[in-house]
């Protein structure tokens, strides 16, 4: 991968606003992922699927578009089997809501999934009574299939797990959870908020029933994600809300629902968010996935390297960077993470991120109160890595208990 003609492409980077090590928050954009964001909105900034002029007819090519390029980047055939959301929370939370689970019902997760894909359960746990059973994590956040293996029964209806975590960097083997769960006759869906940006994902292969994740993590616009799901389990399921888009026909006594996508996505477009996702992908089909995901292993050897000697420094997750993806969350004695973090900012201009990462169950059932966390991309070189590390080290030898 050509780093420094990447990093030329982002605007923040080019204009030296900072070390960015923020990016499992939210990655920056592209020139290409801007412009294509600018041309909608100069040139063709019309409604799409409703009416038939010019403008329109353009917009409704533009979101047909998208959809055949998320089908193609992940391996999949059936265009309309993708669904726009505003994020990947709003997807977890349609497939939680629309799956139709009923009391007695069981859904397993893991003990360290993202707020996102446990509070929706919770939520049906009070109001529909499912059952809840969690796949206890080793001490390190790795996933272990023996703990799962004993989660899954007959009752259990719906698998909801994580694939890679956002606080330890460790990757679920999804291939191997869902074959267990189908064998038990259990939907699997898979958050795909931290793989997606950042790891090949074949979802054929996977054969998971669905998979969300967020476009904003990928280079694409804030408020835009992604829902995936086979077709006959879109089919099936009820959409998180109803109105104008998502019915065939409606009269004052009955409605019709609209074929997939079309049910789950109401009310008016984020076409502009939508053309942007159409410009995030083909970005990076052009680096190429497999490159991207050496190169954020690459950065994290380097970055847990230049800091393995510093005493009071405590990682939060595997000690191996081979096992942590493109995410580094760690402590340093007698400091809050919040601390560490606004003195990275202040005092190098390095840009990372603090608190329990919307993870809560994770650091309560550790005794943590957070972490600080780094997280990687394409757009970071060594010059980043170094100059984070330097600034924690520096910070550690200082300030640390």
């Amino acid at each position: 991968m050509d780093v420094e003609s990447v990093r030329r492409d982002f605007p923040t980077v080019r204009k030296g606003m900072g070390v960015y090590l923020d990016s499992a928050c939210q990655s920056l954009r592209p020139d290409q992922v801007i412009e294509a964001i600018n041309d909608y909105y100069e040139n063709y900034p019309a409604c799409g699927g409703r009416s038939v002029h010019s403008m329109a007819t353009r917009v409704s090519l533009a979101v047909d578009e998208t959809r055949e390029a998320l089908a193609s980047f992940f391996g999949t055939d059936d265009p309309d089997c993708y669904v726009f959301t505003k994020n990947c929370t709003e997807g977890l939370n349609t497939c939680a809501h629309g799956l139709g689970l009923s009391r007695g019902d069981v859904v397993v997760t893991t003990d360290a999934e993202h707020n996102s894909n446990h509070v929706p359960w919770l939520v049906l746990q009070e109001s529909r009574g499912i059952g809840r059973r969690y796949s206890r994590s080793g001490p390190d956040g790795e996933f272990d299939i023996e703990s799962f293996k004993e989660c899954m029964g007959r009752d259990v209806k719906a698998v909801s797990v994580q694939h890679c975590n956002n606080v330890t960097g460790c990757t679920v083997p999804v291939r191997d959870v869902v074959e267990i769960a189908h064998d038990h006759g259990a939907i699997v869906m898979v958050d795909g908020a931290q793989s997606a940006p950042h790891m090949p994902v074949d979802l054929k292969k996977l054969d998971v029933d669905l998979y969300c994740m967020s476009i904003h993590k990928m280079l694409g616009p804030t408020g835009m994600g992604v829902m995936y799901g086979k077709r006959e389990v879109l089919e099936s399921m009820d959409p998180l809300l109803v109105g104008g888009g998502t019915v065939g026909l409606s009269t004052y006594d009955s409605y019709n629902p609209a074929p997939i996508p079309d049910r789950f996505e109401a009310g008016l477009h984020n076409y502009a968010g939508i053309v942007g996702t159409r410009a995030a992908i083909d970005y990076l089909s052009r680096v190429g996935m497999d490159e991207i995901e050496k190169w954020d292993s690459i950065l994290m050897k380097r970055m847990m390297g230049n800091l393995e000697d510093v005493r009071n420094l405590h990682p939060v997750g595997p000690d191996d960077p081979s096992r942590r993806g493109s995410v580094f969350s760690f402590n340093i004695d007698g400091l809050n993470p919040h601390d560490i973090a606004m003195m990275v900012d202040n005092t190098s201009g390095v840009m990372i991120r603090s608190g329990m990462h919307c993870a809560h169950p994770f650091y309560v059932d550790r005794g943590l109160e957070g972490s600080a966390r780094a997280s990687t991309y394409l757009y970071n070189d060594f010059s980043d890595i170094d100059a984070f590390t330097d600034a924690v080290r520096h910070i550690a030898e200082v300030f640390g208990d």
